[in-house]
Protein backbone atom coordinates (compact mmCIF):
# COMPACT_ATOMS: atom_id res chain seq x y z
CA UNK A 1 0.00 0.00 0.00
CA UNK A 2 2.90 2.25 0.85
CA UNK A 3 4.53 1.31 -2.45
CA UNK A 4 1.31 2.14 -4.31
CA UNK A 5 1.16 5.49 -2.56
CA UNK A 6 4.74 6.22 -3.59
CA UNK A 7 4.00 5.23 -7.17
CA UNK A 8 0.89 7.35 -7.28
CA UNK A 9 2.69 10.22 -5.62
CA UNK A 10 5.60 9.79 -8.02
CA UNK A 11 3.17 9.69 -10.92
CA UNK A 12 1.66 12.99 -9.84
CA UNK A 13 5.12 14.44 -9.46
CA UNK A 14 6.07 13.39 -12.98
CA UNK A 15 2.90 14.94 -14.35
CA UNK A 16 3.62 18.17 -12.49
CA UNK A 17 7.23 18.13 -13.66
CA UNK A 18 6.14 17.74 -17.28
CA UNK A 19 4.03 20.86 -17.02
CA UNK A 20 6.84 23.05 -15.64
CA UNK A 21 8.64 25.14 -18.33
CA UNK A 22 12.10 23.77 -19.15
CA UNK A 23 14.71 24.00 -21.90
CA UNK A 24 12.74 21.71 -24.23
CA UNK A 25 9.48 23.64 -23.82
CA UNK A 26 11.38 26.93 -24.25
CA UNK A 27 12.66 25.73 -27.63
CA UNK A 28 9.11 24.81 -28.67
CA UNK A 29 7.81 28.23 -27.63
CA UNK A 30 10.78 29.92 -29.31
CA UNK A 31 10.07 28.22 -32.62
CA UNK A 32 6.39 29.13 -32.35
CA UNK A 33 7.12 32.80 -31.70
CA UNK A 34 9.72 33.02 -34.46
CA UNK A 35 7.16 31.38 -36.78
CA UNK A 36 4.57 33.97 -35.71
CA UNK A 37 7.05 36.77 -36.39
CA UNK A 38 7.55 35.28 -39.88
CA UNK A 39 3.80 35.52 -40.49
CA UNK A 40 3.83 39.15 -39.31
CA UNK A 41 6.70 39.78 -41.73
CA UNK A 42 4.56 38.32 -44.52
CA UNK A 43 1.70 40.64 -43.53
CA UNK A 44 4.00 43.68 -43.65
CA UNK A 45 5.36 42.72 -47.08
CA UNK A 46 1.88 41.95 -48.43
CA UNK A 47 0.58 45.22 -46.99
CA UNK A 48 3.36 47.12 -48.77
CA UNK A 49 2.53 45.48 -52.10
CA UNK A 50 -1.17 46.17 -51.53
CA UNK A 51 -0.43 49.86 -51.04
CA UNK A 52 1.96 50.04 -54.02
CA UNK A 53 -0.68 48.50 -56.30
CA UNK A 54 -3.25 50.95 -54.87
CA UNK A 55 -5.48 48.07 -53.79
CA UNK A 56 -6.05 48.98 -50.16
CA UNK A 57 -9.31 50.87 -50.64
CA UNK A 58 -11.04 48.25 -52.81
CA UNK A 59 -12.91 46.64 -49.90
CA UNK A 60 -15.16 49.31 -48.43
CA UNK A 61 -16.65 47.17 -45.62
CA UNK A 62 -15.13 45.33 -42.70
CA UNK A 63 -16.68 42.13 -41.35
CA UNK A 64 -14.69 39.68 -39.27
CA UNK A 65 -16.34 36.51 -40.66
CA UNK A 66 -18.57 37.54 -43.56
CA UNK A 67 -15.77 38.91 -45.76
CA UNK A 68 -13.70 35.73 -45.47
CA UNK A 69 -15.61 34.42 -48.47
CA UNK A 70 -14.92 36.53 -51.60
CA UNK A 71 -17.61 37.12 -54.26
CA UNK A 72 -18.32 34.02 -56.35
CA UNK A 73 -21.01 34.86 -58.87
CA UNK A 74 -21.02 37.69 -61.38
CA UNK A 75 -23.92 39.29 -59.51
CA UNK A 76 -21.91 39.33 -56.27
CA UNK A 77 -18.95 40.90 -58.06
CA UNK A 78 -21.17 43.57 -59.59
CA UNK A 79 -22.62 44.31 -56.16
CA UNK A 80 -19.13 44.69 -54.64
CA UNK A 81 -18.02 46.86 -57.56
CA UNK A 82 -21.07 49.12 -57.18
CA UNK A 83 -20.14 49.69 -53.53
CA UNK A 84 -16.62 50.69 -54.56
CA UNK A 85 -18.02 53.15 -57.11
CA UNK A 86 -19.61 55.19 -54.33
CA UNK A 87 -16.25 56.20 -52.85
CA UNK A 88 -13.67 58.88 -53.77
CA UNK A 89 -11.00 56.57 -55.21
CA UNK A 90 -13.29 55.42 -58.00
CA UNK A 91 -14.84 58.85 -58.60
CA UNK A 92 -11.53 60.73 -58.80
CA UNK A 93 -8.95 58.16 -59.94
CA UNK A 94 -10.55 55.00 -61.30
CA UNK A 95 -13.75 56.17 -62.96
CA UNK A 96 -12.87 54.19 -66.10
CA UNK A 97 -11.95 50.99 -64.24
CA UNK A 98 -13.36 47.71 -65.55
CA UNK A 99 -14.73 44.88 -63.43
CA UNK A 100 -11.68 42.73 -64.31
CA UNK A 101 -9.32 45.43 -63.04
CA UNK A 102 -11.41 45.78 -59.90
CA UNK A 103 -11.16 42.05 -59.23
CA UNK A 104 -7.35 42.32 -59.15
CA UNK A 105 -7.20 45.09 -56.52
CA UNK A 106 -10.01 43.42 -54.55
CA UNK A 107 -8.13 40.13 -54.34
CA UNK A 108 -4.95 41.96 -53.27
CA UNK A 109 -6.72 43.58 -50.32
CA UNK A 110 -8.72 40.42 -49.55
CA UNK A 111 -5.48 38.41 -49.43
CA UNK A 112 -3.94 40.94 -47.05
CA UNK A 113 -6.95 40.80 -44.73
CA UNK A 114 -7.07 37.00 -44.78
CA UNK A 115 -3.36 36.85 -43.99
CA UNK A 116 -4.06 39.11 -41.02
CA UNK A 117 -6.65 36.63 -39.76
CA UNK A 118 -4.13 33.82 -40.17
CA UNK A 119 -1.68 35.79 -38.04
CA UNK A 120 -4.35 36.18 -35.36
CA UNK A 121 -5.09 32.45 -35.28
CA UNK A 122 -1.36 31.62 -35.19
CA UNK A 123 -1.04 33.64 -31.98
CA UNK A 124 -4.31 32.89 -30.20
CA UNK A 125 -4.86 29.15 -30.74
CA UNK A 126 -1.35 27.98 -29.71
CA UNK A 127 -1.51 30.35 -26.73
CA UNK A 128 -4.61 28.53 -25.46
CA UNK A 129 -2.95 25.14 -26.02
CA UNK A 130 0.38 26.02 -24.41
CA UNK A 131 -1.37 27.72 -21.49
CA UNK A 132 -3.39 24.59 -20.71
CA UNK A 133 -0.28 22.40 -20.98
CA UNK A 134 1.63 24.62 -18.55
CA UNK A 135 4.33 25.70 -20.98
CA UNK A 136 4.33 29.35 -19.90
CA UNK A 137 6.24 30.61 -16.90
CA UNK A 138 4.60 33.17 -14.63
CA UNK A 139 6.61 36.01 -16.17
CA UNK A 140 5.82 34.92 -19.71
CA UNK A 141 2.04 34.73 -19.36
CA UNK A 142 1.37 38.51 -19.39
CA UNK A 143 3.80 38.97 -22.30
CA UNK A 144 2.03 36.37 -24.42
CA UNK A 145 -1.36 37.84 -23.55
CA UNK A 146 0.03 41.22 -24.57
CA UNK A 147 1.06 39.84 -27.97
CA UNK A 148 -2.42 38.37 -28.55
CA UNK A 149 -4.07 41.64 -27.55
CA UNK A 150 -1.73 43.52 -29.85
CA UNK A 151 -2.75 41.34 -32.80
CA UNK A 152 -6.41 42.26 -32.23
CA UNK A 153 -5.48 45.93 -31.87
CA UNK A 154 -3.49 45.75 -35.11
CA UNK A 155 -6.54 44.46 -37.03
CA UNK A 156 -8.76 47.24 -35.71
CA UNK A 157 -6.08 49.82 -36.48
CA UNK A 158 -5.89 48.53 -40.05
CA UNK A 159 -9.59 49.19 -40.60
CA UNK A 160 -9.30 52.60 -38.91
CA UNK A 161 -6.54 53.40 -41.43
CA UNK A 162 -8.61 52.24 -44.43
CA UNK A 163 -11.56 54.36 -43.29
CA UNK A 164 -9.47 57.51 -43.66
CA UNK A 165 -9.11 56.81 -47.39
CA UNK A 166 -12.84 56.26 -47.88
CA UNK A 167 -13.91 59.62 -46.47
CA UNK A 168 -15.17 62.37 -48.78
CA UNK A 169 -12.88 65.41 -48.59
CA UNK A 170 -14.91 68.19 -50.14
CA UNK A 171 -12.17 70.77 -49.61
CA UNK A 172 -9.62 68.71 -51.58
CA UNK A 173 -9.53 67.14 -55.03
CA UNK A 174 -6.22 65.42 -54.39
CA UNK A 175 -5.69 61.71 -55.05
CA UNK A 176 -7.60 59.74 -52.38
CA UNK A 177 -5.19 58.13 -49.95
CA UNK A 178 -5.20 56.92 -46.38
CA UNK A 179 -3.92 59.21 -43.64
CA UNK A 180 -0.14 58.98 -43.42
CA UNK A 181 -0.49 59.23 -39.63
CA UNK A 182 -2.74 56.17 -39.50
CA UNK A 183 -0.53 54.35 -42.00
CA UNK A 184 2.52 55.02 -39.81
CA UNK A 185 0.60 53.85 -36.73
CA UNK A 186 -0.49 50.66 -38.51
CA UNK A 187 3.03 49.90 -39.75
CA UNK A 188 4.61 50.90 -36.44
CA UNK A 189 2.37 48.59 -34.43
CA UNK A 190 3.08 45.73 -36.89
CA UNK A 191 6.82 46.30 -36.51
CA UNK A 192 6.51 46.38 -32.70
CA UNK A 193 4.60 43.10 -32.80
CA UNK A 194 7.23 41.64 -35.11
CA UNK A 195 10.19 42.79 -33.01
CA UNK A 196 8.62 41.63 -29.74
CA UNK A 197 7.78 38.18 -31.10
CA UNK A 198 11.18 37.75 -32.75
CA UNK A 199 13.05 38.91 -29.64
CA UNK A 200 11.10 36.57 -27.35
CA UNK A 201 11.48 33.68 -29.80
CA UNK A 202 15.22 34.12 -30.28
CA UNK A 203 15.96 34.52 -26.58
CA UNK A 204 14.05 31.29 -25.89
CA UNK A 205 15.68 29.36 -28.74
CA UNK A 206 19.26 30.60 -28.59
CA UNK A 207 21.33 30.00 -25.48
CA UNK A 208 22.82 33.24 -24.19
CA UNK A 209 26.46 33.81 -25.08
CA UNK A 210 28.69 33.81 -22.01
CA UNK A 211 30.80 36.81 -22.96
CA UNK A 212 33.14 38.13 -20.25
CA UNK A 213 31.98 41.57 -19.11
CA UNK A 214 34.27 44.39 -20.16
CA UNK A 215 34.00 48.11 -20.76
CA UNK A 216 34.07 47.57 -24.55
CA UNK A 217 31.29 44.99 -24.35
CA UNK A 218 29.05 47.32 -22.34
CA UNK A 219 29.66 50.09 -24.89
CA UNK A 220 28.95 47.68 -27.75
CA UNK A 221 25.63 46.67 -26.18
CA UNK A 222 24.59 50.31 -25.80
CA UNK A 223 25.73 51.08 -29.34
CA UNK A 224 23.70 48.12 -30.66
CA UNK A 225 20.55 49.29 -28.83
CA UNK A 226 20.84 52.83 -30.22
CA UNK A 227 21.51 51.45 -33.70
CA UNK A 228 18.48 49.16 -33.47
CA UNK A 229 16.31 52.12 -32.45
CA UNK A 230 17.60 54.14 -35.41
CA UNK A 231 16.83 51.28 -37.81
CA UNK A 232 13.28 51.08 -36.40
CA UNK A 233 12.78 54.84 -36.75
CA UNK A 234 14.04 54.76 -40.35
CA UNK A 235 11.60 51.96 -41.23
CA UNK A 236 8.76 53.88 -39.58
CA UNK A 237 9.62 57.05 -41.52
CA UNK A 238 9.13 55.00 -44.67
CA UNK A 239 5.41 54.91 -43.84
CA UNK A 240 5.21 58.70 -44.23
CA UNK A 241 7.13 58.45 -47.52
CA UNK A 242 4.64 55.85 -48.72
CA UNK A 243 1.58 57.67 -47.40
CA UNK A 244 2.48 60.94 -49.14
CA UNK A 245 4.03 59.36 -52.29
CA UNK A 246 7.13 61.32 -51.29
CA UNK A 247 9.34 59.01 -53.32
CA UNK A 248 8.10 60.74 -56.47
CA UNK A 249 9.07 64.27 -55.43
CA UNK A 250 12.85 64.40 -55.99
CA UNK A 251 14.14 61.48 -58.05
CA UNK A 252 17.83 62.29 -57.87
CA UNK A 253 20.69 61.39 -55.53
CA UNK A 254 22.66 62.55 -53.60
CA UNK A 255 21.20 66.00 -54.27
CA UNK A 256 17.48 66.74 -54.25
CA UNK A 257 17.10 68.36 -57.64
CA UNK A 258 19.87 70.94 -57.95
CA UNK A 259 20.29 71.44 -54.20
CA UNK A 260 21.50 69.53 -51.18
CA UNK A 261 18.64 71.01 -49.16
CA UNK A 262 15.46 71.77 -51.18
CA UNK A 263 13.86 75.22 -51.13
CA UNK A 264 10.46 73.89 -50.05
CA UNK A 265 11.76 72.06 -46.96
CA UNK A 266 9.85 74.43 -44.63
CA UNK A 267 7.02 75.45 -46.96
CA UNK A 268 4.26 74.60 -44.47
CA UNK A 269 3.36 76.55 -41.36
CA UNK A 270 3.79 75.85 -38.50
CA UNK A 271 7.27 74.39 -39.17
CA UNK A 272 6.63 71.10 -37.34
CA UNK A 273 3.89 70.30 -39.86
CA UNK A 274 6.55 69.85 -42.57
CA UNK A 275 8.00 66.81 -40.80
CA UNK A 276 4.79 64.82 -41.25
CA UNK A 277 2.90 66.46 -44.14
CA UNK A 278 5.40 68.03 -46.56
CA UNK A 279 6.50 65.36 -49.11
CA UNK A 280 9.85 67.10 -49.69
CA UNK A 281 10.66 67.22 -45.98
CA UNK A 282 9.48 63.65 -45.47
CA UNK A 283 11.78 62.40 -48.23
CA UNK A 284 14.67 64.50 -46.89
CA UNK A 285 14.18 63.11 -43.38
CA UNK A 286 14.04 59.53 -44.68
CA UNK A 287 17.31 60.08 -46.55
CA UNK A 288 19.01 61.46 -43.45
CA UNK A 289 17.74 58.61 -41.28
CA UNK A 290 18.83 56.04 -43.88
CA UNK A 291 22.33 57.48 -44.11
CA UNK A 292 22.43 57.76 -40.32
CA UNK A 293 21.47 54.07 -39.95
CA UNK A 294 24.15 53.03 -42.44
CA UNK A 295 26.77 55.10 -40.60
CA UNK A 296 25.76 53.70 -37.21
CA UNK A 297 25.81 50.10 -38.45
CA UNK A 298 29.20 50.59 -40.07
CA UNK A 299 30.48 52.04 -36.79
CA UNK A 300 28.98 49.10 -34.88
CA UNK A 301 30.77 46.64 -37.16
CA UNK A 302 34.13 48.40 -36.79
CA UNK A 303 33.76 48.70 -33.02
CA UNK A 304 32.75 45.02 -32.69
CA UNK A 305 36.14 44.02 -34.08
CA UNK A 306 37.72 45.37 -30.90
CA UNK A 307 35.63 43.02 -28.73
CA UNK A 308 36.17 39.28 -28.40
CA UNK A 309 32.80 37.89 -29.52
CA UNK A 310 31.49 34.37 -30.17
CA UNK A 311 31.19 33.27 -33.80
CA UNK A 312 27.39 33.54 -33.86
CA UNK A 313 27.47 37.17 -32.70
CA UNK A 314 30.08 38.03 -35.35
CA UNK A 315 27.91 36.45 -38.05
CA UNK A 316 24.87 38.45 -36.85
CA UNK A 317 26.78 41.76 -37.00
CA UNK A 318 28.21 40.85 -40.42
CA UNK A 319 24.72 40.09 -41.78
CA UNK A 320 23.39 43.37 -40.36
CA UNK A 321 26.18 45.32 -42.06
CA UNK A 322 25.77 43.58 -45.43
CA UNK A 323 21.99 44.14 -45.33
CA UNK A 324 22.45 47.83 -44.48
CA UNK A 325 24.49 48.47 -47.64
CA UNK A 326 22.07 46.38 -49.73
CA UNK A 327 19.13 48.37 -48.37
CA UNK A 328 20.75 51.72 -49.22
CA UNK A 329 21.42 50.53 -52.78
CA UNK A 330 17.79 49.39 -53.06
CA UNK A 331 16.53 52.75 -51.75
CA UNK A 332 18.63 54.82 -54.13
CA UNK A 333 17.68 52.59 -57.08
CA UNK A 334 13.99 52.86 -56.19
CA UNK A 335 14.28 56.64 -56.11
CA UNK A 336 16.23 57.03 -59.36
CA UNK A 337 13.89 54.69 -61.28
CA UNK A 338 10.74 56.55 -60.14
CA UNK A 339 9.51 53.92 -57.67
CA UNK A 340 8.75 50.83 -59.79
CA UNK A 341 6.47 48.52 -57.82
CA UNK A 342 8.72 45.39 -57.68
CA UNK A 343 11.77 47.41 -56.60
CA UNK A 344 9.81 49.50 -54.11
CA UNK A 345 8.30 46.33 -52.58
CA UNK A 346 11.81 44.84 -52.28
CA UNK A 347 13.05 48.01 -50.58
CA UNK A 348 10.16 47.93 -48.11
CA UNK A 349 10.86 44.25 -47.38
CA UNK A 350 14.54 45.10 -46.95
CA UNK A 351 13.70 47.47 -44.11
CA UNK A 352 12.15 44.58 -42.16
CA UNK A 353 15.10 42.32 -43.03
CA UNK A 354 17.43 44.98 -41.63
CA UNK A 355 15.33 45.19 -38.48
CA UNK A 356 15.48 41.39 -38.21
CA UNK A 357 19.28 41.37 -38.19
CA UNK A 358 19.30 44.22 -35.64
CA UNK A 359 17.11 42.15 -33.28
CA UNK A 360 19.36 39.12 -33.84
CA UNK A 361 22.44 41.17 -32.91
CA UNK A 362 20.74 42.39 -29.73
CA UNK A 363 19.75 38.82 -28.84
CA UNK A 364 23.34 37.65 -29.28
CA UNK A 365 24.74 40.47 -27.17
CA UNK A 366 22.16 40.24 -24.37
CA UNK A 367 23.38 40.03 -20.83
CA UNK A 368 23.33 36.62 -19.17
CA UNK A 369 20.91 36.51 -16.24
CA UNK A 370 22.75 35.15 -13.20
Amino acid sequence: MSLLGQTTEGGHASVRAASIPNAASDRVLGRWLVGCSGLVLGAVVLGGVTRLTESGLSMVDWHLVKEMKPPRSEAEWEDEFSKYKQFPEFKIMNHDMTLTEFKFIFYMEWGHRMWGRLVGLAYVLPTVYFWKRGYFSRSMKPRVLGLCGFVVFQGLLGWYMVKSGLEEKTESHDIPRVSQYRLAAHLGSALLLYCSSLWMGLTLMLPANKIPDSRNLLQLRRFAKVTGGLVFLTALSGAFVAGLDAGLVYNSFPKMGERWIPDDLLAFSPAIKNVFENPSTVQFDHRILGIGSLTAITGLYLFSRRVHLPRRAKIAIGCLTAMAYTQVVLGISTLLLYVPTPLAATHQSGSVALLTFAIWVLAELRKVVK
